[in-house]
């Protein structure tokens, strides 16, 4: 209970401003960067990774490290944190930071990043710099390569910390050399307790079915559950379930499910007309197919093998988009083929010829 109470607090104080965080006082912050969390307390969600990350803030010890994950749950938030209470005072000029923005070839490792290992900087005792290398997975092989012996070399003054969506992206002698952390996805609880407190310090006004869409869209991704989240109160001014699925631009879940039901109850035409209604609005194939899985997951009126025959159809069309078949023909086959799956089989057989 205590831990949880705890949590609680951390997440509470999370909300407040970023003190670091660049701009003027005319000069509004994507709240994604406002409410960064600065301490390893105000990070949201995996807590056993935290918990080690810790322990190592406290001991000073940190081995060099990969952590790997999907998009906006806190690797590169979590790294920043370590750093800062690992290097206190001495963080802005012991820190070297590379993104994906960066150009990280073979150059920069052999100028930037050595010439910043090789660099003296005052640091408490038992402390080393820190390269902090997001989006590691979309450095070149040969820049990979050349960061084998720099990490070697300058192992006892500088640490390096990767961070990437997948760690098998990084080579096999860097991954030799790190401690590998991965990184769950967030679940909804935390997400909608983050969007919570933003709303409430943002004094922004929402409907429940609004911070539903939020965690509905984002699947797990903080960082775009915050940023949907500023842009529908910046554009509507307040926050429900249709302005949040104006802003991030997709199929509205209910009108995806009403298709779902129809083809579930064999009314091909309903199924049809809602399905040409969503495609004469714009939306693009992939992004109504990628609805209608979500939407199908989670529809409680669907059996189980209801839902399993759908989704496997669903993923059938899936493929064949992502293979560049992208018409409302393939997304009408689909459709015709969610509807038989109920029918009884003996409407499609052929009447037998008498001799």
């Amino acid at each position: 209970m205590a831990k949880a109470e705890s949590s609680k607090a951390a997440a509470s104080n999370g909300v407040r401003p970023n003190p670091n965080a660049a701009g003027g006082a005319n000069y509004e912050l994507p709240w994604v960067e406002k409410y960064r969390p600065v301490y390893l307390d105000d990070v949201v969600g995996n807590t056993e990774t935290i918990e080690r990350l810790k322990i190592i803030a406290k001991d000073g010890n940190m081995p060099h490290m990969i952590i790997s994950g999907m998009p906006g749950i806190g690797k590169t938030t979590s790294i920043l944190c370590l750093a800062r209470q690992l290097l206190g005072d001495a963080y802005k000029e012991a820190v070297l930071e590379l993104n994906a923005s960066d150009e990280r070839g073979i150059d920069v490792v052999r100028n930037r990043i050595k010439g910043f290992a090789q660099k003296k900087v005052t640091l408490p005792p038992g402390r080393q710099k820190l390269v902090i290398l997001d989006e590691a997975d979309s450095m070149t092989s040969g820049a990979q390569q050349a960061l084998r012996r720099t990490m070697e070399i300058y192992s006892a003054t500088t640490r390096f910390a990767f961070a990437c969506n997948q760690s098998n992206k990084i080579i096999e002698p860097l991954q030799s050399r790190c401690a590998i952390l991965r990184y769950a996805r967030l679940t909804d609880a935390q997400v909608v307790r983050r969007v919570m407190q933003i709303c409430e310090a943002e004094n922004v006004q929402y409907a429940d079915d609004g911070i539903a869409a939020l965690v509905f869209s984002a699947e797990g991704d903080m960082r775009q559950a915050i940023n949907n989240l500023q842009s529908t109160h910046a554009g509507f001014g307040f926050l429900n379930g249709d302005n949040v699925f104006k802003v991030v631009d997709s199929p509205h879940p209910i009108k995806v499910q009403a298709m779902i039901k129809a083809c579930h109850e064999q009314r091909i035409d309903d199924a049809l007309t809602s399905l040409k209604e969503l495609w004469d609005l714009g939306y693009s194939c992939h992004d109504i197919i990628s609805t209608m899985f979500k939407v199908t997951k989670t529809i409680d009126t669907l059996s189980e093998h209801a839902k399993l025959e759908f989704i496997k159809e669903i993923g059938f069309t899936h493929m064949r988009i992502l293979e560049g078949v992208q018409t409302l023909l393939q997304l009408s086959g689909c459709i015709a083929r969610l509807c038989k799956i109920n029918m009884q089989p003996q409407l499609f057989a052929l009447p037998s010829v008498s001799k």
